[in-house]
């Protein structure tokens, strides 16, 4: 981004968040549908971060960190996806049985992890996930996973219109192509989020 696009932008969206007592990580959508070359989904960026995240679910596990999945599947033709599953085609890679809605073997959620299954962009929306969290005192989300522009950043808006101080990890978010991801990464910094790096996030992980 230019100096004068950030110039501009800090003048009306100078603020900053800092974690708060208790963070969970949050991974969006990590499933096969964006690291599969044949799915219409494929997002090529996907592997790198699925490495970070492989890193990032480490990290969290070791200190007992909560660690929540979330995934996405419809029923038959997609009957409850509404107006969302007709406008994109490509979430037919998520009905019921797909082996593109699975976790990668190196990501897997363990017994105590959350798994949350959603039918829209934010892990928030339909879903229990924000009840859960703030019962268990939950106040930071460290945020990471696919799309950058989509369902990232749905979830992120979302953390933090629910009372959560939103992290999305910069090396951890993939998409399509890298306009896209950068252009939202910086917009969800101005506006929504902290964009840190994943070093910065296992930091606020260790505190």
């Amino acid at each position: 981004m230019s100096d004068d696009l950030a110039g501009n932008y800090a003048v009306a969206f100078g603020g900053a968040l800092q974690p708060g007592r208790k963070c969970a990580l949050l991974i969006v959508d990590v499933v096969m549908a964006y690291l599969d070359p044949q799915s219409d989904l494929y997002a090529a960026a996907a592997a790198n971060a699925l490495a970070a995240n492989e890193r990032l679910a480490a990290a969290a596990r070791s200190v007992q960190a909560p660690l929540v999945f979330t995934n996405v599947e419809y029923q038959a033709g997609g009957i409850d996806g509404g107006y969302f599953y007709r406008k994109v085609p490509a979430l037919k890679a998520f009905l019921k049985g797909s082996p593109l809605g699975a976790f990668p073997p190196t990501l897997q959620p363990e017994a105590s992890d959350i798994v949350v299954t959603k039918q829209y962009a934010s892990a928030f929306f339909g879903t229990s996930l924000a009840a859960t969290l703030h019962a268990m005192g939950v106040d930071t989300l460290l945020i990471t996973g696919y799309s950058t522009s989509g369902c990232v950043r749905a979830s992120a808006l979302d953390a933090l219109q629910h009372g959560f101080i939103p992290m999305v990890v910069r090396e951890a978010c993939a998409d399509r192509h890298p306009g896209p991801h950068d252009a939202n990464l910086f917009d969800l910094q101005a506006k929504y989020a902290e964009v840190v790096s994943e070093t910065d996030a296992i930091a606020v992980l260790r505190r």
